[in-house]
Order: structure tokens, then sequence, then C-alpha cells
């Protein structure tokens, strides 16, 4: 038994040595070996690592894509003058860890206020030389690419490197904004009057056009209907002169009928005509000739 402990210390030991001696390396994760507070290595690749216990000491870097988002908008003046209220976010990650280290002392803080001072002066650098129009649809990829080259030189001197630079939102202040509405508004309204006028005149147009083709095609028909008249007039004269000519006793009777007809047509009909007129020949004696009634 007494020989047994010192085994199992032993194997304890060397146990506690191994596990000192070994690290694991996620691989969202970079790791950077120190020996007395001096850099040894970089270990990029994920897996189980060794050191030196006791000597040695492991930290770890974020490998990870991160964030930079703004807390409030902030407000830039552009070439015209005007300013403008810019709320933009920021993609990054590290790309040389052991600059990283050297440059910031691995401090994700210190390198996220450096990026936010260099983002926020290249913005406002564009933003400088930009009209409104521009920075809001005109030229705002544009604006957005130069500002992450321009921010990426700088943010490789810290070992980090800047994958995106976004606009969310580009507006006026409050009181700037009310009087952009308004102006806005207006011109809407002037606008839409003048769409209205157009229409009014257009549509006064469209019927006077309609009243004119109206016309001519009364005129038109009045045109056609007076001669088919004329011809239908023209053919029972015809009709009726053919008749007299083969037997006016016949003609003379069946107008005298037609005219009776018409005359008594109405029981308020009143005629005051002498009792010998030839208009009642035929009333007197229907078988009465038209030289008869000459008599």
């Amino acid at each position: 038994m007494d020989r047994l402990i010192p085994g199992v210390i032993a194997v304890l030991a060397a146990l506690l040595l191994l596990s000192m001696s070994l690290f694991i390396v996620d691989q969202r994760q970079y790791a950077m070996v120190f020996q007395f507070g001096e850099v040894m290595r970089v270990v990029k690749e994920p897996g189980i690592q060794f050191k030196v216990p006791l000597l040695q000491n492991v930290r770890y870097f974020d490998r990870r894509i991160q964030t930079i988002d703004s807390d409030t908008p902030e407000l830039f003046n552009t070439r015209e003058k005007k300013n403008v209220l810019v709320d933009s976010f920021v993609k990054w990650r590290v790309t040389n860890v052991e600059q990283f280290y050297k440059s910031v002392g691995g401090n994700e803080s210190a390198a996220v206020a450096r990026l936010r001072q260099t983002i926020n002066d290249g913005l406002r650098a564009e933003f400088g030389q930009k009209t409104v129009a521009d920075v809001i649809s005109g030229q705002r990829d544009r604006v957005m690419e130069i500002v992450r080259k321009r921010a990426d030189v700088d943010a490789r001197k810290i070992g980090v490197e800047i994958l995106d630079v976004r606009l969310k939102r580009v507006d006026f202040p409050d009181k700037i904004s009310q009087s952009v509405y308004d102006r806005m508004q207006s011109e809407r309204r002037t606008v839409a009057s003048q769409l209205r006028s157009e229409g009014a005149a257009d549509a006064e147009r469209i019927r006077a056009d309609a009243d004119r083709q109206r016309e001519v095609i009364l005129a038109d028909a009045y045109r056609q209907a007076q001669v088919a008249k004329g011809e239908g007039d023209a053919r029972a004269s015809a009709i009726y002169a053919d008749a007299y000519g083969k037997n006016p006793e016949f003609y003379s009777f069946y107008r005298s009928m037609d005219a009776y007809k018409q005359s008594f047509k109405s029981k308020g009909d009143v005629m005051v005509l002498e009792p010998n007129s030839a208009f009642f020949k035929y009333m007197k004696d229907p078988k009465a000739s038209a030289g008869g009634a000459k008599k």
C-alpha cells in the first residue's frame, strides 16, 4: 500500500502536467502563446495544441466578423452646406492577430474606437464633397466603397480588415425635414393642379370634337334623308302620273277619297265650302265624271 501511493501521486502529477501542456483552439478563435510576456507563436488552425506548462500561457482572440453599429446618427455637412443625419454600420474582423495585439493590446474596445473615428472622418470627408441627392441615392454605393477602402488602409495597421461600410439611413434633422416635406407637398399640389388643368383642357377638346362630329353626322344624315325623300317623291309623282295617264277618272276618284279621309279624320274639323264646290263632286254623285264636275 505504501508503495502504491507514490505511484498514484506520480500519475496524478503527470496528468496535471499534461493538462497544463494542452490547450484547445476553437475554429472561431486565434490563439497566441506567450512566454514571460513575449509572443512565442500564433495558432490559427483549430485543434489541440501544446505549450510549455508553467512557463507559457495562452490568450484567445475572436476571428469572427464583428459589427460596429452607431448608437446615434451622426450629423454631417454636404457640399450644399446642408446638415444630414447619417446612421451607419461597419463589418470588420481581425486578420493579423499579432499586429492586432501589438497595436491595441488585443483590446477590441480600443480597436472599435479607432475604427469608429476612421469611418467617421471618411464619411465626413465624402459627404462634404457630395450633394444631398448624391448621398441619398445617386452615388450612395460609390461613397460607401470609397469610405471602406480608405478605412481599410488604416485598419490594416492594427491587424484588422474592413469588410463593409453601409449607410442605414440618411435623413434631414427634424426641423429641416418638416420644411422639406412642406416644400415637396407644395410641389406635388402644383403638379396635381397642372395635371387637372391639362385634363380639363383635353376633356373640353374631346367634347368639342365629339360635338363637331355629331353635327357632321347629323348634317350628312339629313342630306341623305332629303335625297331619299326627294327620290321617293319623284317616284311617287311618276307613279301618280303613270296611274293618271292610264285611268284619269279612277285617279281623280282615288285622290278625292283620300282628301275626304284626311279632311274628316277629326270630329272637331269644320269646313266652310259652297255646296256646288268640286270638292263634293263624288259625295253628290259617286259616278260623276271629271267632265260633269265642270258643268
